[in-house]
């Protein structure tokens, strides 16, 4: 018997997790136990969505209790339920997957050094800042990836105990006010996360104080939270853009920047945590003319032909069709970065009338399949595709990366091409023109306005790389919101 009703009278704790994702990870069981104390030990049960997650403590496990006791936790952005286990501890040192969990617990005992490194650090005899609250105030400069609340909560969590974020955009820049618990917190949150990148080259962190003493909020979504209470209401969420799912690859991609996290195994849990495999769903193309309000160029699509939309946001190197799930596909980014900023962008996105779900995969990587292999067919490599978008080193592509949008930009127009032809090119797919017009001093490059982001996501798909004649193949890519 795995658990009780009631809480056990000998131990608590061992908790019990059910209703978990299929393909959640360790480290993801273990990161909901983190913000509580020390995790000391995970197994899960995968045939039957459960998992038993060990503190190092029963006060640890009784804070986890009480603070989801009024709002259940989430796993990859679904509902799980919370019990305490009657194990009083975990054996499981001769299960086939003890060593995934152990280098999982070994990374995170090395985040826990980490931190206590960090606020070991003497304050100088000065003190702190006169006046000094718990609150930062943090700029995100040259903001070329998604970094969104859950990100930033991990990031500084590192220090001390975060309370509550708020984000939002002022002067043209992505900012966010972080109150600790502790004025001590925020100092050393300041000293060490001041000037670094969350991502190598760019969205660097600039941070200082705040003159307020405390931050007020009304609604729990992915602008604003109050980690202290989980019954607000969500309100108004935010625009797509900052919308992007969270990974715990993110957090690592930042942290591994330090020294003293090169320390860490090379492990498959490590692995997984910066894969640059993602799950696409919702893909099969068998269904596109019965669910699509557009037409579609059925002589110029094929089953693989979803990938266009990832490689907007990196370098797809290879796709597999799941065999015996033909609407989902693995996609195989050149980096866990891109991975990341896919599924970001194309979560939730609609592609040919049907609601596309992307999340980082499970697996670490698409093998190619032998030749007669029954799958041989659903499965393409496109390492060396000439439509790399971020091939070259220094590219200015990474500068014009933006969402799923209505407005597109059209290039490498040939001077016989009239902006007529490419009219009648989206009129033809039953796309709505709303606005067109060229690039000043550069009749190469036009702007397009389209009826809705479904049909830029479409026209995307069906035209780039479509010859225009005269060896001139049609770019198209996502542009600002508005011309």
């Amino acid at each position: 018997k795995l658990d009780g009703n009631t809480p056990p009278r000998f131990c608590a704790r061992v908790l019990h997790l059910r209703e978990i994702p299929n393909d959640v990870t360790e480290a993801e069981v273990i990161a909901l136990g983190l913000p509580f104390g020390q995790v000391t030990n995970v197994l899960i049960l995968r045939r039957k969505n459960q998992a038993l997650l060990e503190m190092a403590s029963e006060e640890a496990a009784a804070s986890m209790m009480n603070f989801y006791a009024s709002g259940r936790p989430r796993l990859r952005d679904q509902p799980i339920y919370i019990k305490y286990s009657n194990h009083k501890e975990l054996k499981i040192d001769n299960l086939p997957n003890q060593a995934v969990n152990q280098a999982a617990l070994q990374a995170v005992n090395t985040l826990s050094s980490r931190r206590q490194a960090v606020t070991s650090v003497r304050v100088p005899e000065t003190g702190l800042p006169p006046g000094q609250a718990c609150v930062l105030r943090i700029i995100i400069d040259n903001l070329m990836y998604p970094v969104t609340l859950e990100v930033l909560y991990q990031i500084f969590s590192e220090f001390g105990d975060v309370l509550r974020i708020i984000t939002f955009y002022r002067n043209n820049y992505f900012q966010a006010l972080i109150q600790f618990s502790d004025p001590m917190h925020a100092y050393y949150a300041k000293m060490f996360l001041h000037g670094q990148s969350v991502y190598s080259g760019c969205c660097t962190l600039y941070v200082d104080f705040s003159k307020l003493v405390g931050l007020k909020i009304r609604y729990n979504n992915s602008k604003s939270r109050d980690f202290t209470r989980n019954d607000l209401p969500s309100g108004d969420d935010m625009e797509p853009f900052m919308t992007a799912a969270f990974d715990s690859g993110l957090l690592l991609t930042f942290l591994k920047q330090y020294k003293n996290f090169k320390a860490l195994p090379h492990t498959n849990i490590l692995a997984n945590l910066f894969n640059e495999v993602i799950i696409l769903r919702n893909t099969d193309v068998s269904q596109k003319k019965r669910t699509c309000p557009f037409t579609v160029r059925s002589n110029a699509l094929d089953k693989f032909s979803f990938w266009i939309s990832a490689g907007m946001y990196g370098d797809v190197h290879r796709v597999k069709i799941m065999f015996r799930k033909r609407g989902a596909a693995l996609v195989q980014m050149a980096d866990a970065t891109q991975a990341h900023l896919a599924v970001s962008y194309l979560d939730k996105q609609k592609v040919y009338g049907r609601v596309l779900h992307a999340t980082i995969s499970k697996y670490r990587v698409v093998h190619l399949p032998r030749e007669g292999q029954e799958d041989e067919s659903l499965t393409k490599d496109y390492t060396n595709s000439p439509l790399h978008r971020f091939k070259k080193p220094g590219t200015r592509n990474i500068k014009n990366i933006f969402p799923p949008s209505a407005v597109l930009q059209l290039s490498n127009i040939p001077p016989s091409v009239t902006a007529d032809d490419l009219k009648n090119l989206l009129t033809n797919l039953k796309l709505t023109v709303k606005a067109f017009r060229f690039f000043l001093n550069d009749p190469t490059i036009i702007l397009t306005q389209l009826g809705s982001v479904e049909e830029g996501v479409h026209a995307l798909i069906e035209l780039h790389n479509y010859d225009l004649g005269e060896n001139h193949h049609l770019r198209v890519s996502f542009s600002k919101p508005r011309i």
